[in-house]
Formats: C-alpha cells, structure tokens, sequence
C-alpha cells in the first residue's frame, strides 16, 4: 500500500501514547516515585500528549497508588492501566481508574509460539481464550480497552490474525502490535499491518497501535513505518527510555513528523516546542539525561565545531539545521570552538566579546587557536580573550 493509499482523509490524525511512566519508569535507572510522576504526567499533559500509560497497577502498591494519584491530577488526556489478561490484574487496573476521567485499560498477551511455549507455557488455543476473557472482563469496567499482542513481530501472521479478530469482536477499541524485542525493520513492520487490514475486516472500525523497542536501533524508523501500514496510535516515550535499549523517542518522531509533512501530513496535538522542556524535566528526574548525540533534544543535537558547517550556519542556519532550535523548544543553537573551527566563525565569536580583529591579526590568531585546541578539549572564552590580546600584543611588537 502506497502513502496515498493511507494519507489524506481529513479524519486521520497521529494519536500519542506516552508511556514514559510505564514502561520508561520500569527500566533501570529510570524509576521515579509517586510525587515525580505526577510532575512528569503534568509536563506531558501540557506537551499534548493523547493517552498516558500511568503504570502497571498489580506491580506494586506504589504503582497502583500512583496511577490513581495521576489519574486524579491529570484530567485531559487518557490514562492508562496495565494489565495482564488475568482477573486479578485486570480487575486492578480497573480500580486504579476509578478517578480518572478518560480511562483506558490496556491487556496484553504474548502471541509468538516462542513467548507461548518457553515463558507461558500456554496453548495458541489457550491463549484465545485468555485474551477474549480479559477484553470482555476489561468492557465490563470501561469503554475504552486496548490489547496488545507481545512479541508479535514474532508471531505467526495466521494466528496473529485470529488473535486481532478475536480480542475485536470481544471489545477491544485499540489493537498493538508491539515489536516488543526490537526486531523488525520498518518494511517488515508495515507489511504486518498491511497483512492483518487484509486479514481482519474490523480493523477498519478500531484503532491500530504500534509499539516498537530500539534494540537494533530502528524503532523511530519501525514506527514511523507503521503510519504507512495504517498505524494512527505511537506508543512511546521521552528521551527514548525504555526496556533495554529503550522504546521509540516521541520528541524523535514527533520533530520526523513536522520536517517531512511531505511524507506524513498527519495532525497530532504535540506542542513541539515543549519537547526539549520536557525532556529536560525527566533528565531531572531519573539517574541519566540524553546521550550529547541524541536527536532533537542532545546537547549536541543544535552545536557546530566543523569550521565548513560554522560558515554556512552563519551564512543561513537552514544549511546544516533542518529544523529550528525554537521549533522543538530548545534556546538557541551553539557555535562550539575546536580545533575543526574555521577563521569566519572565530572573527564572529571574538566580534561578539569585544575583541575584533583584523584579516592579518585573525590569520594569526586562527594558528595559535589550533595549537592550544589540539592540547585542550575545551576553549573557553577565556581562552579566546587572552589568545586574542597575546595576538595583538604580538603582531603590534612585531610592526615596532
């Protein structure tokens, strides 16, 4: 199915699925109490998120007072419980929601004969009947169920398929299709949506999920495939935190979705100059902040040493930036001096802290700063200030 095949009604629109409290918070690392998820699930309910996974209610005491604490500060968006297709789980989850304005609670059930056999030791006919029972059991409490089948990129398409169908005519609202341990490739990924709209008919009527994990990382690039299989929910989370490597970025997907609306003309209700603020407030709040490399929100994401990309930033930004630092909430781009810096961005730089200098004088100035930054990893302006009066002190010896 071609992109014009999935794009263009003027109902479609990206749902996000924030799960950062979820299956974020469980990661190592990653853990955070009551009082920080209830700032973090502010922080996401003003980015604009659609649906908020508040945890996995039968884990612990403290996750199942936490959903409630969420459900009752936050009144906009979803929330979300977790649960396992058993009575005790989803009974929990339900009575975790019983504040919550909007609430959503999400099953889930293993699909791959791997996970079936090795971890559940369960039939494919059993596993019908599990999944079926916790739909109608989650209907009986709210309107709004989602079912997700685990490991599904795993999975035999034919019982994938019975499986969809089944938890649909059960009640289901919301079907994912998880590539719980990273596996897949975007072609991949998309083809299995195409396969089940083909296979399922009533798909047509309930929303399609995708939920993907970055172990060979691919799960931005997983996920924005989906949309071209039909896929209209995201599940991710900030910064990327996750099981093992991490699930798919929401600020990564969401900054895909507004450089290339070429590709996915798709609405949403992210405020994206919230995502780097928000992803700052979760740094603040678990062991570890976004690697310096990370897209759209590392610190290096909008910094620029290589002397040909300095020119060119100062010539028009749109040269070496594809998006704006404003667009995504981050205060301005930087000009980082090393030794892979041109005389154009130094003379900028010294012009700026007062410190002009002339042709000659700079050509002077650009050698003695390559020399001190092949022996220093960081310059300093400082550093630039005392190099610039050494080089005018010099030059003006040397014209005596």
């Amino acid at each position: 199915m071609t992109h014009s095949e999935t794009a263009g009604t003027p109902q479609d629109r990206i749902v996000f699925f924030d799960t950062t409290l979820r299956d974020g918070e469980q990661s190592p690392g990653c853990s955070m109490g009551t009082p920080e998820k209830i700032e973090m699930a502010h922080a996401l309910d003003d980015l604009g998120v659609d649906i908020l996974e508040a945890g996995f209610a039968i884990s612990s005491e403290g996750d199942f007072q936490a959903i409630r604490a969420v459900s009752q500060a936050v009144r906009r968006p979803v929330i979300a419980s977790l649960a396992r297709t058993r009575k005790l789980d989803v009974e929990r989850a339900a009575h975790s929601l019983d504040l919550a304005e909007r609430p959503r609670i999400h099953t889930f059930l293993a699909s791959s004969d791997l996970h079936l056999e090795v971890k559940l030791k369960m039939s494919r006919a059993q596993a019908l009947d599990h999944a079926t029972a916790a739909v109608r059991q989650a209907r009986s409490y709210v309107d709004d169920v989602e079912f997700s089948a685990e490991d599904a990129t795993r999975s035999d398409m034919e019982f994938l398929a019975q499986l969809v169908a089944a938890t649909i005519e059960a009640g289901a609202t919301t079907i994912n299709l998880p590539d719980t341990v990273g596996y897949s490739t975007p072609e991949d990924y998309a083809q299995m949506f195409r396969e089940i709209r083909s296979r399922v008919p009533a798909v047509a009527n309930i929303t399609l999920s995708a939920h993907c994990h970055d172990d060979l990382g691919m799960a931005v690039a997983n996920s924005l495939a989906s949309i071209e299989g039909g896929v209209r929910q995201i599940e991710c989370t900030i910064n990327g935190i996750g099981e093992r490597a991490g699930n798919a970025a929401l600020e990564e997907i969401a900054a895909a979705l507004m450089v290339r609306r070429d590709k996915y003309p798709y609405p949403h209700s992210l405020k994206n100059d919230l995502l780097f603020p928000t992803s700052q407030m979760l740094g603040e709040r678990i062991s570890f902040r976004p690697a310096p490399n990370k897209a759209v929100v590392g610190s290096n994401a909008f910094a620029h040493e290589a002397g040909i990309h300095q020119h060119g930033m100062l010539a028009n930004p749109l040269t070496y930036e594809i998006m704006t630092p404003a667009s995504v909430g981050v205060p301005s781009n930087s000009m980082v001096l090393g030794k892979h810096s041109g005389r154009r961005a130094l003379g900028h730089r010294l012009q700026e802290l007062g410190h002009p200098l002339d042709a000659a004088r700079l050509d002077e100035f650009y050698h003695r700063f390559v020399e001190l930054a092949d022996r220093k990893k960081a310059i300093y302006d400082q550093d630039l200030v005392a190099l610039a009066t050494q080089t005018t002190a010099a030059t003006s010896l040397a014209q005596a």
